[in-house]
């Protein structure tokens, strides 16, 4: 433990913080995910291929990942406050620049931008992490990461609504605004509070290289929360253009409330944080794994059944929070003093995940239409699914010896 003190300004979670960081997260990560459903709107308006407007989402996911690399670790070092809110009003910039931008070059450079900061969400998660109760803390955590999960789902709703009504720039403006009023409400609300580690900032980053090192757990649980994201990207990113395509041909406000399918699943993150402080974490994470292999079945009809897509959209967006919520749960108990860190290696490695499959999607769609698409997630969640066992196994056999 590092010498400097930790100088929380409130003994723990205040009434109502909790939906407050909750809401915060959620805004902050639906600023990646927005242009999920005006992808065709973007394409058209800018004479991109399907694969140059799903670059869009690789630069959010890519910015967010080196977000998480660079400033998350930070949580270790400053006041959580002032860098929560500062990060929340950078991300309000970067929605700002995209909604203004003439050209692609500028929409990219926004995106960019809006993922580098709203990793402002992986700084939130650790910090009600860190004030809540011991026997309540996955429970809380799991609260907020359904406020985050129900951001990245809900975003594409919201999207394809206001794109609806005033085109997909008023998405942005409507979103930077919201990010500022967020930044309002954290700088009123959120206890001042720091836990200093004595590094220098090099030597900080370091440490995040550090950690993956000597914990194993960290290793498995960064792998398989890649995985997860990887194939929860396959199918967001390459949606849109089934559903916009031959097989539907629905408009964007259409498209995006498929987003409230997926919510759905996002509502038992909490109960997901629940059994993980009863024990039954590793439960959890295997009973995800099966669900999201199982969900790509469902997944391969959905060009001829609308019920087989909602069920496949249902199930995996379930497992995908499933596992990620018990990947949390089991690295915050690694090391309590370096949450920040622990986060920045594990979200690193997910949002690179989740990077990598947009980045996979689009092309398979563009070569092989939406059995392309649902080969690429089969084999995703297949690897993801052999990690875990053969992961947790070794894990026992070790501990047993």
């Amino acid at each position: 433990m590092s010498s400097a003190a930790a100088v929380p300004a409130t003994p723990g979670l205040t009434p109502g913080l909790v939906p407050i960081m909750s809401v915060a997260t959620g805004l902050a990560v639906a600023g990646n995910y927005y242009a999920q459903p005006l992808l065709p709107a973007i394409a058209r308006e800018m004479g991109l291929s399907a694969a140059g407007a799903g670059a869009i989402v690789t630069t959010a996911q890519l910015g967010y990942a080196l977000g998480l690399l660079l400033i998350v670790p930070l949580g270790d070092l400053l006041e959580r406050r002032r860098l929560i809110v500062v990060m929340t009003l950078l991300a309000a910039a970067g929605l700002l620049v995209t909604a203004l931008s003439p050209s692609m070059a500028g929409v990219f450079v926004g995106t960019a931008l809006a993922g580098l900061f709203s990793v402002v969400a992986q700084v939130l998660v650790p910090l009600a992490a860190t004030l809540a109760a011991p026997a309540q803390r996955g429970k809380v955590v799991g609260t907020v990461m359904s406020g985050l999960l129900l951001g990245i789902l809900l975003a594409r709703t919201v999207a394809g609504a206001l794109a609806t009504l005033g085109g997909w720039r008023t998405v942005y403006w409507v979103g930077a605004a919201a990010m500022a009023l967020a930044a309002l409400v954290l700088a009123r609300r959120l206890p001042r509070y720091q836990h200093s580690v004595g590094l220098s900032y090099p030597r900080l980053l370091l440490s995040v290289l550090g950690l993956f090192r000597e914990e194993p757990s960290l290793r498995l649980r960064a792998f398989l929360g890649a995985a997860a994201f990887a194939a929860f990207s396959v199918l967001w990113t390459s949606m849109a253009f089934l559903l916009a395509g031959p097989a539907y041909g629905f408009s964007e406000v259409t498209i995006g409330l498929f987003g409230l399918a997926g919510a759905a699943g996002a509502l038992a993150a909490s109960a997901v944080g629940h059994l993980a402080d009863r024990g039954h974490g590793d439960r959890a994470t295997t009973l995800g794994w099966w669900l999201l292999l199982l969900s790509w079945g469902a997944l391969y009809f959905a060009p001829l059944s609308l019920v087989a897509l909602i069920l496949g959209v249902l199930a995996l967006d379930l497992a995908v929070q499933g596992v990620h919520v018990s990947n949390q749960g089991a690295i915050y108990r690694i090391r309590p003093e370096a949450r920040n860190r622990l986060t920045a290696a594990y979200m690193t490695c997910y949002f690179i995940g989740g990077a990598a499959g947009s980045l996979v999607s689009a092309a398979a769609y563009g070569a092989a239409g939406w059995s392309g698409v649902c080969l690429c997630g089969g084999i995703v969640s297949l690897a993801g699914l052999a990690a875990w066992l053969g992961g947790s196994r070794l894990h026992k056999a070790v501990s047993g010896a």
